[in-house]
């Protein structure tokens, strides 16, 4: 029995209903999902691949950028009139203006970059480990870290996040599950189990990896995964 099977038979499970679906190009390696004023963001990772796609309210990719094919492009985020993009080991996020997607600043980071979210007047970034630390939005300077656990074992692999009602939602890697994480504790909550959504989608698409990818638009959580078909449309059962 792995990590994460353990967990899910010990964890209490928050339980969901998918009520719809939009297409997803399969071609995005996708690496972060994320609403900014209505508008969904995702940002996608590979070499020679990686980039931002902003959306239209029909789910219609409506402008874009990429990185140079040096970088390999992760979790991304939108703050007022900026974009965090972060890459996974060159150490650098990228501060795009949200405008024009261009780059206007490049600033160092100590760690590797996964997942980026913004919650209760902080950045909080994930690096593939159990804790996900603390950033200051105005200069990207680390500022504390929360170590993250369940039943007092460390949760490794946190990767894509999302701040949802002064939680966080944590993607697992290597995993169809996403932890919620209490922000005061860093203990887990519950999780999500998108075991069987994500087994049957890679019955129809066996390129199809891991999930990854979740976004909140005040009401439904959307999720997806590395090469989907679909982004999924998810209500949250009040349990």
């Amino acid at each position: 029995m792995d990590l994460f099977t353990t967990l899910l038979a010990a964890a209490s499970l928050q339980f969901f209903s998918v009520i719809d679906s939009v297409p997803h190009n399969t071609d995005y390696y996708t690496q972060g999902l994320s609403f900014d004023k209505g508008v969904l963001l995702e940002s996608t990772g590979r070499y020679g691949e990686s980039g931002i796609y902003r959306y239209n309210k029909n789910f219609v990719i409506q402008d874009s950028m990429r990185l140079e094919d040096r970088y390999f492009g992760e979790g991304s985020v939108s703050l007022g009139q900026d974009i965090f993009f972060l890459t996974w080991k060159s150490k650098k996020v990228f501060k795009l203006d949200s405008k024009t997607l261009k780059i206007k600043q490049t600033l160092k980071i100590p760690t590797e970059g996964w997942g980026l979210t913004f919650c209760n007047g902080l950045l909080w970034l994930s690096d593939g480990s159990s804790e996900i630390f603390k950033v200051s939005p105005e200069d990207f300077r680390y500022i504390g870290s929360l170590k993250v656990q369940d039943s007092g074992k460390p949760l490794p692999y946190l990767n894509e996040l999302e701040c949802i009602d002064g939680t966080i939602y944590a993607n697992i890697w290597q995993s169809d599950s996403i932890a919620v994480i209490d922000i005061k504790n860093g203990n887990v909550l519950k999780y999500l189990d998108f075991s069987t959504l994500a087994q049957k989608t890679r019955k129809k698409f066996p390129k199809a990896e891991v999930l990854n990818g979740i976004a909140y638009d005040g009401k439904f959580l959307w999720i997806t995964g590395k090469w989907w078909p679909f982004i999924y449309k998810i209500i949250l059962d009040k349990n």
